[in-house]
Parts: structure tokens; sequence; C-alpha cells
């Protein structure tokens, strides 16, 4: 089976939801999606289990899958929860992260800055994704790594939406040189402070993530 193509199908299904293409409790038809994107089912099959691993959706046993949109109060909390994983991995990398590792996180923030000059959003979260992952690696625990892994994976079609917002990719480029010089430095609380602002959404981009969802 095709990755790639599993891949594409499950981004254009969350594009989809996101403007509303798919209502949340709509039932996702596997068959009528393969037609849609003129692909067979196995791709299709797939995608939809990426999704229900996000949590935009539910597979309800003998009925199918179906869209779930997070309410605010939920997609809220699922946010600081991440930002508090992600200090925490900071914290712990400054003191245990690898040279290697360093060396990893320096080519990551390298490929984000061409996504960045580039205006490619898609190429960028993919990289940033990267660059976030060796952070948790260089944690150097693996029940937090996992943890947070999960996290990330479901929260990925919300933190992909927020760099469309403008602006949004360059201050994110200019959040990980902040991050990335901590780390350097082996300053775990700076690092903390920089990562879980950079994850966590408060105020302005909160109510910019919702309206982007409900436009």
């Amino acid at each position: 089976m095709d990755v790639r193509l599993a891949d594409w199908i499950s981004e254009s299904l969350e594009e989809l939801v996101f403007t509303g293409a798919y209502k949340d409790g709509e039932r996702l038809d596997e068959i009528k999606l393969a037609e849609h994107f003129k692909v067979s089912r196995t791709p299709v099959r797939e995608a939809l289990q990426r999704l229900v691993m996000s949590g935009m959706a539910e597979q309800i046993p003998r009925r199918g899958v179906f869209v779930r949109q997070p309410g605010p109060v939920e997609l809220l909390e699922m946010f600081e929860t991440m930002a508090e994983l992600e200090a925490s991995c900071g914290r712990l990398a400054a003191s245990r992260i690898s040279e290697p590792g360093l060396a990893r996180l320096r080519e990551a923030d390298r490929r984000c800055q061409a996504a960045v000059e580039a205006a490619d959003v898609a190429t960028y979260y993919a990289e940033n994704e990267t660059f976030h992952r060796e952070i948790y690696r260089g944690a150097a625990n693996g029940y937090l790594e996992k943890e947070a892994m999960r996290l990330q994976n479901r929260l990925k079609p919300y933190r992909r939406v927020q760099l469309r917002f403008r602006g949004r990719m360059e201050q994110s480029l200019a959040e990980h040189r902040r991050i990335l010089e901590a780390l350097e430095a082996g300053d775990g609380e700076a690092a903390s402070t920089v990562l879980r602002g950079h994850v966590a959404v408060q105020g302005e981009k909160f109510h910019q993530l919702m309206a982007s969802l409900e436009s």
C-alpha cells in the first residue's frame, strides 16, 4: 500500500472537515471516498484509521467511521497538555540530548528555514514534526516520548492549520531558534519556557484557530 497516497487522502479529508464539506457526526463512507479520490479502498481505509488515531474521527463497531470535532474546551485542554509535555521534554533534553541529536535538530531547523523561504506550509509542517520529535527523543525518557508522540499525532490537523495564519511560520521558526539556543546552552528552564509558549494556544491564537474550524 502506498503510504504517501494514504497521507494525501487523510490530509485531504482533514481539509474537507475544516472547510465544512463533512460535518461533525457525519459518516465517512469508504466506498464513496474511494470513488471520490479515484483509488482503491485500501488507502482510503488506512487514511480513515489515521483520522481515528488523530481524534478527528470515531470508529463505531458495525456502523463505520464518523467525523468527530472536539469542542473548544476539549481542544484547549489538549493543547495545554501538549504544551506541558513538550516543556518537560525540553527541560530534560537540555541535559540529556546527544551531540548527534543536536546536529539532527539543527538540520531540521535548516529545512524549516528553507520551507519558510519557499512559503511551503506542507514541508514546513513535516520538518516541524521532525524538529519536535528530536526533542522528545533527546529527553531520553521512553514513556514521555511515547505520550508526546501520541498527543502530537492527535493534534496534527490543528497544529497544521495554525501555520496558515499570516506570519505564523516565521514566528514558529524564530521560536525554534530560541529553543535550539537553550538546548545548546543546556538551559533546561529556558527550553521548557519557550517550548510551552511555542505549543500553547492562548488568547487571539486560540480564537483564530476556532474561527478557522467554524468558517
